[in-house]
């Protein structure tokens, strides 16, 4: 199997914010568009730090990030609007490496699935219009 990838949009989630409250304009919004490497066998997103400087985030915590070579490294964590054909979500990232990567959580959140024969993403068959997010529904007797 090669490599998948996926033209994705990548937002500054607080001028989206001050989009909603009237605070800045829609063409002052910080928007970077790329092709992402989909990668199944992440749970977290990756954004390059040129990424995270031209959307103008702000590193608000450290995380570890656990190496398939068994190395791990403080990095620093940013959060993000990803959006894919239109399914958005707000998505915590680590910032490290060179290219976009896109996790298992926004794949999740999204209702994503990666067609593997053609090497492409595509909206989960079963809901094709938007995505639905699993919950569990929990019975509490008080």
């Amino acid at each position: 199997m090669g490599e998948v990838k996926a033209k994705v949009k990548l937002t500054n989630p607080t001028d989206d914010e001050l989009v909603r409250r009237g605070q800045l304009t829609a063409d002052q919004v910080r928007v970077y568009e790329t092709e992402a490497v989909i990668d199944t066998g992440a749970v977290c997103s990756v954004l390059p730090i040129h990424v995270v400087q031209c959307l103008g985030l702000t590193i608000r915590a450290q995380r570890v990030a656990g190496y398939a070579d068994g190395r791990t490294e403080a990095v620093g964590v940013v959060g993000v609007l990803i959006d894919w054909q239109g399914r958005d979500t707000l998505e915590d990232a680590l910032v490290l490496g060179d290219e976009v990567l896109i996790g298992q959580t926004v794949l999740e959140k999204l209702d994503l699935l990666v067609d593997c024969q053609n090497q492409r993403l595509i909206p989960n068959p079963a809901h094709p219009d938007q995505p639905v997010n699993k919950v569990r529904h929990l019975n509490y007797e008080l």
